[in-house]
């Protein structure tokens, strides 16, 4: 089959712009979603990073720098660079930046993770939470992230997952359908955005077919680790 770049394109855009939008509202609501669970995951994906000396790391689909963040606090001899499609999160999340007195450690950019602007072997860790479901090609994806990491580099991908529990499905998909898009929608002022999620969570590979991908593109050791019954996964894989 024939792949229209002209789609991909305007994919892409869409999300750019919906991001966009609700970029003023992002943080709270993610704290009130998730009822502040998604700090507690975060933290749980920086304490898998490489213990080996100073790390440079490329926090991807960044957002407002949350990660990036907790990348320094767990590690201060880290330099990081985050990068993120959006510009209005990137610009949100400059202020949090400087407020943690990072701004000479961590550095913002505006980027595609399907084309990196980075020489091969450069990052000795890839972190990307929350959104690697927005990239529309994640083969392409993949495979620079595995490109731009140094030999031996690990890969840490957290992402939203649904629960393998038959009921914990059913009520977890209850709060995603019906009083996520309602929240989300009241705050931000874009319902739209919040029916995306719990679509854009469903329409996500299963762990094993991701896993896969990770290995196709260039990962060994790969694996998966669900939190929270099940609500999210981490995904961890080392440049072959």
């Amino acid at each position: 089959m024939a792949i229209n770049k002209n789609d991909d394109a305007e994919r892409t855009r869409a999300v750019r712009s919906m991001f966009g939008a609700i970029a003023p509202t992002y943080d709270t609501l993610n704290r009130i979603l998730s009822f502040g669970v998604d700090q507690g995951w975060r933290r749980e994906m920086v304490q898998k990073l490489p213990n080996t000396g100073p790390l440079k790391v490329l926090d991807l689909a960044c957002g407002t720098g949350d990660v990036s963040i907790e990348i320094v606090k767990a590690r201060p001899e880290a330099i990081v660079f985050g990068g993120d499609l959006t510009l209005p999160m990137l610009k949100a999340g400059l202020p949090k930046i400087k407020k943690a007195r990072m701004a000479d450690v961590v550095t913002l950019q505006a980027l595609s993770a399907e084309d990196l602007p980075y020489r091969d072997s450069s990052f000795d860790a890839i972190t990307i939470a929350f959104g690697i479901r927005n990239v529309v090609r994640r083969e392409q994806a993949l495979s620079e992230m595995a490109r731009v990491l140094k030999p031996g580099g690990k890969l840490l991908i957290l992402d939203f997952s649904m629960p393998p529990n038959p009921f914990i499905k059913a009520l977890y998909s209850l709060y995603f359908h019906r009083v996520l898009p309602l929240i989300g929608g009241l705050i931000s002022g874009n319902m739209e955005a919040y029916k995306y999620l719990p679509r854009s969570v469903e329409g996500f590979p299963p762990r094993d077919t991701f896993a896969k991908m990770m290995e196709t593109a260039g990962f060994k050791d790969v694996s998966h680790r669900d939190f929270t019954f099940g609500v999210s996964t981490l995904y961890e894989g080392i440049k072959a």
